[in-house]
This record gives structure tokens, sequence and C-alpha cells, in this order.
């Protein structure tokens, strides 16, 4: 693989396109379907002018990347952040397409963000941007053609108000236009925990691959939002030990196990980790590199570089979030023998469950949760199975058969439908 500056091996478009390209060169990709495959089928750029509640008028810029429709409709988050780029956006939209590809349900991968920092806006202000950015969209998404769900501070109330604003636009009532609703207005039993349970199945399924127990793996998680929270609170219940939680505003270490639904009820009653009293106070970025079984990186993009990965000590990695490792780590960790669950198999909880969500909007019929469940498992396992043979047949890791089996159903896909000219 090329040398990369920092700059470029932390541009999550550099790194997806190096892994796509040795994917594509492995597969014999022609190329003619490279081309086809490497680029998104649409960018928006959208320009957002909001009342903000002091009077002045503000003008946010939001994304909308359509990376693929081969399999069906384009699926994908949308996140609010002061950090969001066209270039994070086209990534994360084409991992989308590999991640749907991966778990075999029919979407294609799409990505949305506006560039704002909610934290420092109002409800009302929040609200009139999420409906005008849902109003600039609304020729380009619905149930047929781009289905959007919440991301990094986005959730089930923003969804609500674009299911919404897209049902005024329609006359109608839409509820299958996004996924990750609240539940009484369309929203799937099971929705929130999915990632977190998805990320526990594969865990699952590794363990059992290298000979271990639940109860001597230990665990940490980078980021304890919905994500990291979830699969630590699933995974400490179904008896793994969870030794470290990272965060940015307060990190905690117990060798022993950290009792993580005290913890999340810390979490709650204070809004911060600090001052835990059942575990010690630890750095962020040495609790990372800190011995455990299993580290699940469940925060954002490039967590794992070419500067800490050779300080790396976890048997397992399982990416709970997109794009946490670069290329040139996986090279690294790849020396180091490191079983990676990638990112678009890792993750594939949340996308699968709003799958069933869609599924179940247009069918109108709503499922037990234990029915969503059981689905949910059934495909990750499937999913975790295709990749390890993927991988043990082709002899490559784990992150680049995950890509070979995707790029070559949709690749097969695009073959079946020809090109329209």
């Amino acid at each position: 693989m090329k040398t990369m500056t920092l700059e470029q091996e932390t541009n999550p478009w550099e790194s997806q396109a190096a892994r796509f390209d040795l994917a594509a060169k492995k597969l014999n990709l022609d190329e003619g379907m490279w081309k086809v495959l490497r680029y998104p089928n649409r960018e928006l750029i959208v320009h957002i002018p909001v009342a903000m509640d002091n009077g002045k008028l503000e003008v946010f810029t939001g994304f909308r990347v359509q990376h693929s429709i081969a399999r069906g409709p384009s699926k994908g988050g949308i996140r609010y952040s002061p950090d969001v780029t066209l270039d994070e956006v086209r990534a994360l939209a084409s991992w989308m397409t590999w991640k749907c590809a991966v778990v075999n349900i029919p979407f294609g991968g799409a990505k949305g963000g506006v560039i704002c920092d909610p934290h420092k806006m109002s409800l009302g202000e929040l609200e009139r941007m999420t409906r005008r950015y849902t109003a600039e969209l609304i020729e380009f998404i619905g149930p047929e053609k781009d289905v959007p769900a919440p991301d990094i501070n986005t959730n089930e109330q923003i969804m609500a108000w674009m299911m919404d604003t897209y049902s005024m636009h329609m006359r109608q009532t839409v509820t299958a236009v996004v996924t990750g609703k609240p539940i009484n207005i369309g929203g799937s039993r099971g929705r929130r925990e999915a990632t977190g349970r998805g990320i526990m199945i594969v865990c699952d399924e590794a363990i059992r691959k290298l000979g271990r127990t639940r109860e001597s793996t230990r665990v940490i998680v980078q980021g304890f939002g919905n994500v990291g929270s979830n699969a630590a609170l699933l995974m400490a219940q179904a008896g793994y030990v969870v030794t470290g939680i990272v965060e940015v505003a307060g990190s905690l270490y117990n060798r022993n196990g950290i009792n993580v639904q005290a913890v999340s009820e810390y979490r709650m009653r204070h809004g911060t980790l600090s001052g835990f009293p059942e575990a010690e106070s630890a750095d962020p970025a040495d609790l990372l590199v800190t011995e455990c079984d299993i580290l699940i990186p469940a925060a954002t993009e490039n967590q794992i570089t070419s500067r800490n990965a050779d300080r790396i000590q976890c048997k397992i990695l399982a990416e709970g979030a997109n794009g946490p490792t670069t290329a040139a780590a996986d090279e690294i960790l790849a020396d180091k023998k490191v079983f990676i669950i990638p990112d678009i198999l890792c993750n594939a909880g949340g996308v699968t469950t709003s799958y069933f969500e869609w599924v179940q909007d247009r069918q109108g019929y709503f499922w037990k949760e234990s029915v969503v469940n059981e689905q949910l498992e059934e495909i990750m396992k499937s999913a975790f199975q295709d990749v390890v043979r993927y991988a043990e047949t082709h002899e490559v890791n784990n992150r680049i058969a995950a890509y070979m089996l995707a790029i070559d159903r949709v690749a097969y896909t695009i073959r079946q439908r020809g090109i329209y000219a």
C-alpha cells in the first residue's frame, strides 16, 4: 500500500478508497465496474437558511450522498456536527453500500450531514433546521428512493421531524421515509439497542472461533453513546468482563470488571463518567492501548492509526464505529495477528434492524422485540460466517474479505441489471 501522510491516512474517503482498491484488485474487477462502484451516484450540497432564536438568520451547509441504488433504495444516517465534510459523507455512504451487501439486505448506501453544533442550538432551532434540510431533499428521499436514519447527534425526535416534514409535502403520512423513529409513529422495537446487540453477536462468534468463553473475556469499550453503551450493557449482562470505558470527558478502568448498569445510571444522573466511585479514572489515550481481549472502538473515525496501532494490545478488534481504523493501521494490526471484525460487518446490526423497521412500516404490521432480535441474530451470524469463510478461501484478512464479498454482490447485481443508456 502506498505511503500516506497522516492527513491522507485519516481522510475517510482516502481510507475507504484504499480498502476498495485492494479488494477490487484481488477480485480482478474489470476497469469499467471499478469506476462504477468507486464513485457515488449522486452528491447533493444544500445551504439551509434558519431563523435563530435571537432573530438573526443563519445559513447551514448540508450534504446527502447516495452511493448506490443497485440493490434497492439507498440507506444511511444523518449526522449533525461542526466537523462534517463532504469527503466524510462520501466515505460513509460507500461504507453503507458495502455494509448492506455484507449482511445481504436489499439497500444501497447513502449518508447525510449538516455542519452545525447541535449542543449550542435550542430545540426550536434544531427543528427548523431539520425541517428545512428535509424539504431541500424532498425530491431525492422516500421509501423507494433513499431512507435516512439517525447518526451522530441525531435521534428519534429528529427522525420524527423528518418524517412529518416529508409527510406534509406528500399530503399523507409516510412512516417508511426514515428509520430510527419513536415506536408509536412507526419505529421498531429493538432498534435502539440493535447496533450494540449486533456487536455482541459477532463478538460471540469470534470468541467461539478462537476457543474462548464470555466469562474469561475482558472488554474495553471506547465511546459510551448509543452504540458503545448498549454494547457494554448487553455484553456485561451476558457475562463478558468490561474492564474499561473510554470517553474524552472521563474514562474508567477496573481490571476486575465495571458494573456497566451502575455506570449508565451514574452518567444519566451526572452527565459524565467522571467521579464514578467503583472504578479508577484513566487517560483515554492510555486506556485505548491497555491490554484486553476485545477492544470495541464505538466513537468516531480514525481512532487507531499508524501512530498508536503498534501499542494496541487486544486479541479481537470489534469496530463499533464507522472507520475507526485507518488503512495504514490495518497493516500493523495484521502483523500483530489481531482478529479484526470490520466495521461493515461489526456495526451492521443498526442498518439490519432499520431494514426490519422499513419492512414493518410498509406492511403496517409490527413485530415483537423477540422476533426482531431473533431475525437480527440470524443475519449477523450468517454474515460473520460468510466473511470468515471468504477470508480463509481467498487468504486475505477479514476486512478485505468483507469488502470483496460486498463488492462482488453489488457488481453481480449491476451486471444482471445492465447499464441503461
